[in-house]
């Protein structure tokens, strides 16, 4: 005779297979597509804070069962420019790419434009409309029901120009984003997307002056987290 309460059950207190399998098909996913804020750089080391320290990574964590997080960043990536380094390092053109293979998501955090403002890309809101606009098409074309929450640039500071990066930005580049960052709130708010700014709650380490400190890659994955779990 079997006793279904059973303290030594294998199954007492766990999951059935079947069921757990079910959550995982059924497991909404988010994909984060951006830079090397997305990557992880670390801007002490040049080096990639693991999975656990950078924002992407510990937002897997924080929104485990709920939702399955695919982290796509890259450094140097552009988002709205063909980047000469190549075809992975062009956010738009590379997009289209990883679609074809990848479109297993209902959510996309779209973080691009920083390296936009570098020396020789010529980003204004005229730039900015079309790349964005770029970018919707290409997500909403593959993935039509998909919610897309728009980052806007870092706010990169004078530091840069005293960094490793002061080769690839300069003082127009930080008046670039100065001058366009509006238009991405507005765009989002025009285009039914999603808005949260990473500006809102840290800034940009001092050591470049572009990229964000292990405590602020916890910062604001702790208010993604509470922003996708209110909004979404």
């Amino acid at each position: 005779m079997v006793r279904t309460g059973d303290s030594h059950s294998p199954n007492r207190g766990s999951i059935p297979l079947t069921a757990a399998i079910l959550v995982v098909l059924i497991m909404k996913k988010i994909l984060c597509y951006g830079d090397s804020n997305t990557f992880g750089f670390n801007p002490q080391t040049g080096r990639r804070f693991d999975k656990k320290s950078r924002w992407s990574g510990i937002l897997s964590f924080l929104l485990a069962g709920k939702y399955e997080i695919i982290e796509e960043g890259m450094n140097n990536r552009t988002g709205f420019f063909r980047n000469p380094e190549g075809l992975i390092q062009s956010g738009c053109q590379y997009l289209s790419v990883y679609l074809q293979s990848n479109h297993d998501f209902n959510i996309c955090v779209l973080s691009l434009g920083t390296n936009d403002s570098q020396i020789g890309y010529p980003l204004d809101e005229k730039n900015v409309e079309k790349g964005l606009k770029n970018l919707i098409y290409v997500l909403r074309s593959i993935i039509p029901g998909v919610k897309i929450i728009i980052v806007p640039p870092v706010k990169i500071t004078k530091d840069v120009l005293h960094s490793n990066f002061s080769t690839m930005f300069n003082e127009e580049s930080i008046a670039k984003i100065q001058k366009t960052f509006h238009f991405f709130k507005k765009f989002a708010k025009d285009n039914s997307c999603f808005y949260f700014d990473f500006n809102n709650y840290v800034l940009p380490s001092k050591y470049d002056g572009i990229h964000y400190s292990i405590d602020s890659h916890k910062i604001i994955a702790e208010n993604l987290a509470k922003f996708i779990l209110k909004e979404l």
